[in-house]
């Protein structure tokens, strides 16, 4: 009989077989793919945290760093001005215990009566005081001494006193004598006798009689003027001298006995001068015997007119400073006739004062 064909099933023991060993590698190649997967994803650290939690701490301790130096300054500060106080308390307690050994001084002095006389001491020093005050506001007629001929007491008229009192002395030829013939006379002679001329002398003793007047607390300058204007007292040009240095003022007016009356008058650089003194003067004496001779351009020949001379004077009054009286001692010389009205006119307007004193003053 015809061998009979075996029927072909899907499901054969061949099939299962392929089947499972394809599942079993996909189910393995699944496993290997996850376990590669997991182990690349990165895992947090703690180091990573710890790190964080560091720089936290870093912080802190740099502001409490800041801290501890503004603590440590605070307390510095606090130190100094503890030592302060307590040596201050020292000193304070020294005063309190000085101040109460003299309290039990006056106490313990007052039992004999030497209290009493500490108050009798000190009312009759504050009398005395009073006193300084009145003689400081006087003239200072005790500044220095003059000693006139006999007993003569003019009254002169002239307006005395002053914070700041300049002198300004003519130096000039015609000091030397009241008339024409006898300057040129004079200028002639030696000097001792030019010096012992009656003119001058009694120019200085006017300067000597001015200067006993000063007031002791008031300042001063002494001038001299020809053709130029110059302290007496060498390098005190524009400075003020104090009167209660009685030496100084004693050798300035011994200084002035060694001139020797000479050359022209320029008024106009004596008052240029006075106005260079800072502060200004508040009083000037001017010892003169006529109006300038000379000014600022040189005049030609040997002879000037009137005219010319008071065109001088109203220039040098231009240079005159503000606000000081001038006060006008004048000697009249012959030939000069418009020098009088001319002068008392400047007093006049500088609220100043006039005088031609006699041949006996002062």
């Amino acid at each position: 009989m015809p061998h009979s064909r075996r029927k072909l099933s899907a499901f054969s023991l061949s099939f299962l077989d392929i089947m499972s060993c394809g599942f079993g590698a996909a189910v393995l190649l699944f496993l290997i793919i996850k376990h590669n997967v997991e182990s690349n994803i990165p895992q947090p650290t703690v180091r990573t945290d710890l790190s964080s939690e560091v720089d936290l701490l870093e912080e802190e301790v740099l502001e409490g760093r800041k801290n501890l130096v503004k603590i440590r300054n605070t307390i510095s500060d606090i130190d100094e001005k503890l030592v302060s106080a307590q040596g201050l308390a020292l000193r304070i307690m020294d005063e309190i215990a000085l101040t109460e050994g003299l309290t039990n001084e006056l106490v313990l002095d007052g039992k004999d009566g030497k209290l009493n006389k500490l108050k009798a001491d000190i009312k009759r020093l504050e009398t005395e005081r009073q006193q300084l005050v009145k003689d400081l506001n006087k003239t200072g007629e005790d500044s220095r001494k003059y000693a006139g001929d006999g007993n003569r007491a003019y009254v002169t008229g002239l307006r005395m006193g002053g914070k700041h009192i300049l002198i300004l002395l003519d130096t000039s030829g015609s000091m030397l004598d009241k008339s024409i013939v006898n300057i040129i006379r004079r200028r002639n002679m030696r000097d001792e006798r030019k010096r012992t001329a009656p003119k001058w002398v009694r120019a200085l003793d006017t300067v000597d009689w001015i200067s006993a007047k000063f007031p002791v607390t008031s300042q001063y300058q002494i001038y001299t003027f020809n053709t130029t204007a110059r302290a007496v007292l060498a390098g005190t040009d524009g400075k003020w001298l104090k009167v209660n240095n009685k030496l100084q003022l004693e050798k300035i007016v011994n200084n002035l006995k060694n001139i020797v009356p000479e050359k022209g008058t320029n008024l106009e650089q004596a008052f240029k001068a006075a106005s260079q003194l800072r502060p200004a003067p508040d009083n000037i004496y001017l010892i003169t015997d006529g109006l300038p001779t000379r000014g600022a351009k040189s005049t030609r020949g040997a002879t000037i007119s009137g005219e010319r001379r008071l065109k001088l004077f109203e220039k040098a009054i231009k240079s005159l400073p503000r606000g000081a009286p001038v006060n006008i001692i004048l000697s009249p010389m012959e030939g000069d006739p418009e020098a009088a009205n001319a002068f008392w006119k400047l007093s006049q307007l500088t609220n100043g004062s006039f005088m031609s004193p006699s041949e006996d003053w002062p």
